[in-house]
């Protein structure tokens, strides 16, 4: 994959959702970069964070869940590409923002001295009140307390109080138990916070010290910010104000205001914290905050030009992801009778979509829609254009569904579980469309599998993932040949194709575990029959195989014993020649 472009850079993304007033951390620290016309399987058991993952390439996660660390980094050079043309108003405002920034630049020069102020305001707040360790344990605590008696009570409300009486009083005296001891954390943390505050304002040494100090740093910032910028500096601020012109000049003029003061906001905030704004990384997490950044390329007097710097992880104008989902990257979702609406013609939901996101006609549109219903493999399309999804079988709806994802040519398919609906025949044909169709789109795949069939027909590459995390990565042939995790050990054997006669299928022991909590040592290890006790105490590093293959598992140690793979995995390559026809 060296020759090929990375086209989407997954950096250390989380993903957490707020559910019944907990949070469930869904992803947790992925990184896998996706290149040109490859095709990705994404594979792992139900609850892994497989569809997860995915949504937010698209921004279709749901209004619960939030990305909280983290880049996607889409490397579209057309979408990238920006240009604004400058006339009054943007002058104006180019050059608001330049006298803004150079008035802000003097508070580099204090930068150092004001995070001092800021440690010795904390350290006093820290006194006055608990550690940060004793408050997030207690806040855990009552959190798992209240999320207990919302399930009791929810429980609860389900129970007949006439023909359950005791079981209801029962709940009831277990709901003001759990009240109880709710109430006597709250209390117990207010009085320790109390006693805190009321032992520094007695404590008046430290007061005093408190004091001097603090008039000592004032005295020294006050004297370090009042000073001149560099013409450097004063360079390094007229391209800043181009690029926040460039960054918002997309936008409406009340919003492109509101972006262009928002981001000015952000670059004090940054000066005054010494943010090195020369770093192109650190530049760009300032802009994240509000808008993407576009780099300034070149400019002309009538216009500036800029890429973009596409971070899917960090997008908040909703308008931004309607030139990117469906145009850019698409999805084929598992079960095409939910895809498709059944009150509109199966033609009019194709050509709706290639009007919306490309420059054409109806009649344009028509014919662009009948050439893809022809290239998915519908006979007789223009008869059936006008049809409605329930005239269609679900073969051919799934064809309808990936010609609707393909009209707009994405770089990107994400294909969930798309063959899940349908028989084995029909599945076959799926798999192969989509593969014959890359090779003319050339769209890179992402396939969302928990069919390991599927995988070696379809992938170049596999992702394996558990618990919110991958655990293996490398080429179809060494995931399935050559597997390193006991995790793809484990899904392997449960192949019904490596069965034997009379022979019981292999089946997973346990549970994967619960999201909801903070997970110690190796995430599958309550299940790994080849669990060492480093597992269960430090969570394992990434380590390299191959320069293609790696694996997240303490036995690729040094120091580990050396443990052999399951014997039914053991030379499976003919197997699974013979099982999956490749």
């Amino acid at each position: 994959m060296e020759n090929k472009k990375v086209l989407l850079s997954v950096k250390d993304l989380e993903v957490k959702f707020r559910v019944r007033g907990r949070t469930l951390t869904a992803i947790r620290g992925v990184s896998l970069d996706f290149h040109e016309n490859e095709s990705v399987a994404i594979v792992g058991e139900s609850g892994s964070g497989k569809s997860v993952f995915t949504k937010t390439f698209a921004g279709m996660l749901e209004t619960n869940g939030y990305i909280s660390n983290g880049s996607i980094i889409f490397n579209d050079e057309e979408l990238a590409d920006t240009s604004v043309v400058i006339d009054g108003v943007a002058n104006n405002m180019i050059d608001s923002a330049r006298k803004a920034l150079d008035r802000y630049s003097k508070l580099e020069a204090g930068a150092e001295i004001y995070r001092q102020i800021l440690e010795l305001e904390s350290e006093k707040k820290q006194r006055a009140t608990i550690s940060d360790e004793e408050n997030a344990e207690t806040s855990k605590q009552i959190d798992d307390l209240a999320f207990k008696r919302t399930e009791l009570f929810n429980q609860r409300q389900t129970v007949d109080s006439k023909t359950e009486k005791a079981r209801y009083k029962q709940m009831g005296v277990e709901i003001a138990e759990l009240d109880k001891q709710i109430k006597l954390l709250e209390q117990k943390k207010a009085e320790t916070i109390r006693n805190h505050q009321k032992a520094i304002r007695h404590d008046t040494a430290y007061l005093k010290q408190y004091e001097e100090k603090m008039r000592e740093l004032k005295a020294a910032y006050a004297k370090a910010i009042d000073c001149e910028i560099s013409e450097e500096t004063k360079a390094r601020n007229l391209v800043l104000a181009k690029e926040i012109y460039l960054s918002v000049g997309r936008f409406g003029m009340r919003k492109r205001i509101q972006s262009q003061n928002k981001l000015l906001k952000a670059m004090k905030k940054a000066m005054t914290m010494g943010v090195d704004l020369m770093d192109d990384a650190q530049r760009n997490s300032v802009f994240d905050t509000v808008v993407f950044r576009v780099r300034l390329l070149d400019e002309t007097p009538e216009k500036l030009h800029g890429t973009c710097v596409l971070n899917l992880a960090k997008i908040q104008y909703a308008k931004d992801w309607s030139q990117i989902r469906g145009g850019k990257i698409a999805t084929v979702f598992q079960d095409p009778m939910t895809s498709l609406n059944p009150i509109i013609t199966i033609g009019k939901q194709i050509t709706s979509i290639i009007l919306k996101h490309q420059n054409c006609s109806e009649l344009e549109a028509r014919t662009r829609a009948l050439e893809l219903m022809k290239k998915v493999g519908i006979p007789n399309a223009e008869n059936r254009f006008d049809d409605y999804p329930f005239q269609y079988s679900g073969g051919m709806r799934q064809r309808i569904v990936i010609a609707i994802a393909l009209s707009c040519q994405p770089k990107i398919l994400i294909c969930d579980e798309p063959t899940t609906a349908l028989d084995v025949t029909i599945q076959a044909q799926i798999l192969k469309l989509i593969k014959d169709l890359q090779k003319e789109f050339n769209y890179t795949i992402v396939f969302i599998t928990h069919d390991l069939g599927v995988v070696a027909n379809i992938a170049d590459r596999v992702a394996v993932m558990y618990a919110g995390q991958i655990v293996e990565m490398g080429t179809v042939e060494e995931v399935f040949y050559d597997p390193r995790h006991p995790y793809t050990w484990a899904l392997l054997s449960s192949l019904p194709q490596l069965a034997q006669r009379n022979t019981k299928l292999y089946s997973i022991t346990g549970t994967p575990p619960s999201l909801y909590n903070s997970i110690v040592g190796d995430a599958f290890a309550p299940r790994n029959p080849y669990c060492l006790k480093v597992d269960t105490l430090k969570e394992p590093p990434m380590f390299q195989v191959t320069d293609t293959h790696f694996a997240k598992t303490w036995l690729l140690d040094p120091r580990a014993p050396k443990v052999e793979k399951p014997e039914i995995i053991q030379n499976i390559h003919e197997k699974l020649m013979d099982a999956f026809n490749i």
